[in-house]
């Protein structure tokens, strides 16, 4: 019998975090949801999720929705049968993610999107709590702070493709690695030319063929900006050296990566595009969650097919190579500038294809040894502290949206 894990989820609100509720409210011997994150945008939403799990703390990132928050709660309570639930406790400001981050819990499940997930993720380490990772860009970013504050199994991946490294690489010795595989969907914009992409609209980019996800994760996956966040994040989390992590295009999205060992043996992990199963597993781990989601239909015929990546259409996995190996503040530029990026293009003042040439231009800056004084220069990974970071972050930003008011004219 499995001890019932109290657990925090970060980002309660979004794509990862309201499928995380869904497993544990499904399998409540297994989990008791004691705290929850969310921006404060949506204060009845986080409300009701709060008195459904019997949460004893939420945080908002906005200090204005706290009373929001705390009036949404009440009303609802209000409306329960029975004895009255037990009121949480509302934390709001900046840092609200970083306190339900060392509540007392066994789990954090961090479903932030994007680089503001570094801080709660370093707490949740120094607190001590397994950390259920779907933020990727907070180990990317943090790197090397990440793993110093991280004890040995102490990170269990949540992205789907990493997941399955994991799961593939027990059935081996890790010497034993020839090279780790990264699938990809392809995106919405599979077999299109450069040119093609050249007038990609907001709405083609946002229609994932596979996946429902959130909008930075869902352009991402459209550039293929994501695939090259996940080849850093799988060599953080896997000691694996870039030139031993493949990409290959795979339209199905039912196997979620694979292993390839010395012997010519390949292990992939196989499941129908369903974020619970990795969420459930990340939450669970080392157990399973039953019925996390459906498994395949293995009485129905089907084809899987794999295509090589087209990296001249597709040039951000390169780049995320490059960005990764020089390590240090570089991956902080290359994921703040796409986010910045991918801002502009959701509000109509860059084109699709200008997200990667920006994101490109604000790396040669940062990597450039002469930048006439106004950029801001890498710092190798042994010397880049936390400031380090976050200054190079907010530079990659700053210096996109410059870029993209060059283009627009703005």
């Amino acid at each position: 019998m499995v001890d019932r894990r109290r657990v925090a989820v970060l980002g309660s609100t979004g794509s990862i975090g309201t499928q995380a509720l869904d497993v544990a409210t499904r399998n409540p011997e297994m989990f008791h949801i004691v705290a929850l994150t969310a921006s404060g945008a949506r204060p009845e939403q986080v409300a009701r999720q709060a008195l459904d799990c019997g949460a004893e703390v939420v945080g908002v990132q906005a200090t204005d929705a706290v009373d929001d928050v705390r009036s949404a709660w009440r009303a609802l309570a209000a409306d329960v049968d029975g004895p009255l639930p037990v009121e949480p406790l509302v934390l709001g400001g900046p840092d609200a993610g970083q306190q339900v981050a060392r509540w007392e819990c066994d789990v954090v499940l961090n479903g932030v999107a994007g680089a503001a997930g570094l801080l709660p993720t370093l707490a949740a380490l120094e607190a001590g709590r397994t950390l259920a990772l779907a933020n990727k860009e907070s180990l990317i970013i943090g790197g090397p702070l990440v793993k110093a504050v991280a004890r040995p199994g102490q990170i269990i991946p949540v992205d789907s493709e990493h997941s399955a490294l994991a799961q593939a690489l027990l059935a081996g010795d890790r010497s034993e690695v020839r090279r780790l595989v990264l699938t990809a969907s392809g995106g919405p914009f599979r077999g299109w030319s450069r040119a093609d992409l050249a007038g990609v609209t907001v709405e083609q980019a946002l229609a994932h063929p596979t996946w429902s996800m959130g909008p930075l994760v869902t352009i991402n996956s459209a550039t293929l900006m994501n695939k090259g966040l996940e080849v850093i994040e799988a060599h953080l989390l896997f000691d694996v050296p870039f030139d031993r992590i493949s990409v290959v295009v795979h339209p199905q999205s039912i196997v979620h990566s694979m292993v390839e060992f010395v012997d010519g043996s390949t292990i992939a992990q196989a499941s129908p595009p369903d974020m619970r199963i990795p969420i459930g597993w990340g939450m669970g781990w080392p157990h399973r969650v039953p019925d996390a989601a459906p498994g395949c239909d293995w009485s129905t015929a089907a084809i899987w097919e794999f295509f090589p990546l087209d990296e001249e259409a597709f040039p951000a996995v390169g780049l995320a190579r490059r960005a990764g190996a020089a390590g240090g503040t570089a991956p902080a530029v290359f994921n703040g500038a796409d986010e910045a990026c991918v801002a502009a293009f959701l509000e109509g003042r860059l084109p699709f294809t200008g997200i990667v040439d920006t994101v490109a231009r604000v790396l040669d800056e940062h990597l450039d040894a002469d930048v006439g004084g106004a950029g801001s220069r890498w710092v190798d990974g042994n010397k880049a502290g936390l400031s380090d970071v976050t200054d190079a972050d907010a530079w990659a930003r700053r210096r996109a949206n410059e870029l993209v008011g060059e283009v627009t004219g703005a």
